[in-house]
């Protein structure tokens, strides 16, 4: 049992260490936390929407600018499109796939920014988000684990994290980016905090 504790901490590390040597998207993570604190500072709203892990990301991305992060601060207007009511009731009447544009289509405007997460970068829903996101005149900002994929296409920022074959090892890599991404925004916003 320690091999395979062993294995995975190694896969962990070698993809943590692939993401600190990957310039192009160290600075598309810095590219988005400035559209975030721009956004935030014009008196823009972040959305952010995914699907299974994606979609806890989504909700702890957002819960961390509403709430606060490392300092107490004035909250920041973030929503997870991940209201079970909302996602249940266009699911069912209109479709999946229109599970966060829908939500978009209503409260997205010029000035936001949509976090739209999805590890292979193919997820309908996520696209079709981030689709409408920027047809309302909001930016989005794409995190995925890999660079070509469809929702390189519909985002203003690309973040795709180089962490190998499966799901788990991108979304860790993921909630790093989004830690990353916060503190950028308290950082720039609340530099006294």
């Amino acid at each position: 049992m320690t091999d395979l504790i062993r294995a995975a901490l190694t896969e962990a590390q070698e993809g943590l260490a692939a993401l600190l040597a990957n310039e192009e998207t160290l600075a598309a993570i810095a590219q988005a936390g400035q559209l975030l604190a721009d956004s935030f500072a014009q008196g823009g709203r972040v959305f952010s929407c995914g699907n299974g892990g994606s979609m806890c990301d989504a909700m702890h991305f957002a819960e961390e600018l509403s709430g606060f992060f490392r300092h107490k601060r004035p909250a920041l207007p973030a929503t997870a499109l991940s209201d079970p009511g909302h996602l249940s009731c266009v699911g069912n009447d209109v479709g999946y796939d229109a599970v966060f544009s829908r939500y978009l289509e209503a409260h997205a405007r010029i000035g936001d920014v949509l976090l739209a997460i999805s590890t292979s970068g193919k997820s309908p829903n996520v696209l079709k988000a981030a689709a409408v996101a920027r047809a309302q005149g909001a930016k989005v900002i794409g995190l995925t684990g890999k660079k070509d994929c469809a929702l390189a296409s519909v985002s203003d920022i690309l973040i795709a994290t180089p962490a190998g074959s499966y799901a788990d090892r991108v979304q860790e890599l993921h909630i790093k980016v989004i830690h990353i991404l916060i503190e950028s925004v308290e950082r720039q916003l609340f530099p006294a905090s």
